[in-house]
Order: structure tokens, then C-alpha cells, then sequence
């Protein structure tokens, strides 16, 4: 569902990506695991149509980003670190508004199972969400894109600053999008996350990937070694 086939992206002197190839298929997820700087960004916003590859093709199921719009505003939900909600609303009337943006309507019991499924405890769905912890928003943000159905996720930096425990219930929630089919690409710094939470991981460096590897395949010990080795040289 997503192929990036050869893909260059420079901005003036700077390279930011250098021949970067890669695809994720359904069910499946997908880490790039880079220092910051290594084009994890870049790819991100090459894959939301923000940006056009200076050389290369990018493909969301089977269209290009910055030509067709229609295929990421209908396919595609983004997660960024820091998930935008309007404060003064609660989870609940922040689902309600972004359902409506894209055309969908549920009721407001149907709104809170996906809430409640998205591990958003009952109590906090009718609060502000000015009153929730940085966890708590990443949930909303993800039952967004549940609502909406989409087949492709984008994440950058999705565990960043949560505790152990809302990491725990991230990774568990991405797992269970991915096995409904769900094409998930994560971009991360967080080695561990990545390990416990990817099918597959690719270790971004310089805007290529260096290494790419089975998450099953490697022990958490193995990986920050090998991660650690590609940054020294």
C-alpha cells in the first residue's frame, strides 16, 4: 500500500532523502528508526503530499501523493507527536467535529465504543481535553482514524514524552489496527517502542536505509548495538 521506489529529496544544498527505497503492505507494520535529521520527516510529508520527490516515484495504494490529493484525504490519517485537538471540547465532541469534516456520522454512544476501543477510559470521554495527558490525546487521535476508516497510518514520534504504561496501550492499539488491515508506517527514535511494536524495521541514516531487518528476528539488546554501530560510522 505504500512504495517508495528510488527516492531523492533535496532542498537546495541539503539532501534529505538519497535513493531511499521502500514498500509496506497491509496488516503490516513498519518503523524507520533514525536520529533526528535522517529523513524520517521528510518521508512523511513526501507521503501526505506535501512535498514532490525531486527524483523517484511515491505510490499510496497505487496513486502519487502530491498528484492525486483525493487518495490521502479518503485513505490516509496522520498522527503526529503532538495530536492537535481543540482544548475546550471534550474527546467525545472532538471525535463528533473530525467525523464531520470527512463526512461521517455516528451517534454519540457509537462515538464513545470507539473512544472506549481506542483505550480511552469512559470516565475522561465527556472532559475537556485540556484536562488530558499527552496519552489520552494520542487515543483520540487514533479513534480519528478508526473512524475514518483509513487504510494507511502515519506516525511520527508517537510515543514521544508518553510513560511506560501509555506506550504499552499504543502498541497494543497499533497491533490491533494492523490486524484489521491497517498498512502502519512509524517513524521513531525510540528503539524499544520500535522493537515491540513493528513487524519490520528500517534504520534510516542520511536519508537511506542502511539496515532493514525482522523485528522477530532481533533481540532489543541486538538491535540498539547494531543502531548504535550505523551512528558512529
Amino acid at each position: 500500500m505504500i512504495e517508495i521506489n528510488n527516492v531523492t529529496k533535496s532542498y537546495k544544498a541539503n539532501l534529505a532523502l538519497n535513493g531511499l527505497n521502500l514498500k509496506v503492505g497491509k496488516g503490516e507494520i513498519y518503523a524507520l528508526l533514525g536520529s533526528n535529521g535522517a529523513g524520517k520527516t521528510t518521508t512523511i510529508n513526501l507521503l501526505l503530499g506535501f512535498l514532490e520527490p525531486s527524483s523517484g516515484e511515491i505510490f499510496l495504494n497505487g496513486s502519487k501523493p502530491h498528484v492525486d490529493r483525493k487518495v490521502v484525504s479518503g485513505n490516509v490519517a496522520y498522527i503526529p507527536e503532538n495530536v492537535s485537538l481543540y482544548p475546550y471540547l471534550s474527546g467525545v465532541e472532538n471525535l463528533d467535529y473530525f467525523c464531520g469534516i470527512a463526512g461521517i456520522h455516528k451517534s454519540k454512544q457509537a462515538l464513545k465504543e470507539i473512544l472506549t476501543g481506542c483505550g480511552l477510559q469512559e470516565s475522561f470521554q465527556d472532559k475537556k481535553v485540556s484536562e488530558y495527558s499527552k496519552g489520552m490525546r494520542q487515543k483520540v487521535g487514533i479513534a480519528i482514524a478508526y473512524t475514518k476508516d483509513a487504510k494507511v497510518l502515519l506516525l511520527d514520534e508517537p510515543a514521544s514524552g508518553l510513560d511506560p504504561s501509555a506506550s504499552n496501550e499504543l502498541t497494543a492499539l497499533l497491533k490491533k489496527l494492523a490486524s484489521e488491515g491497517a498498512c502502519i508506517l512509524m517513524a521513531s527514535h525510540d528503539l524499544f517502542r520500535v522493537r515491540e511494536t513493528a513487524n519490520r524495521i528500517g534504520i534510516l541514516k542520511q536519508g537511506a536505509i542502511v539496515e532493514e531487518l525482522d523485528a522477530a528476528d532481533v533481540t532489543a539488546g541486538t538491535l540498539e548495538e547494531m543502531y548504535l554501530q550505523y551512528m558512529k560510522n
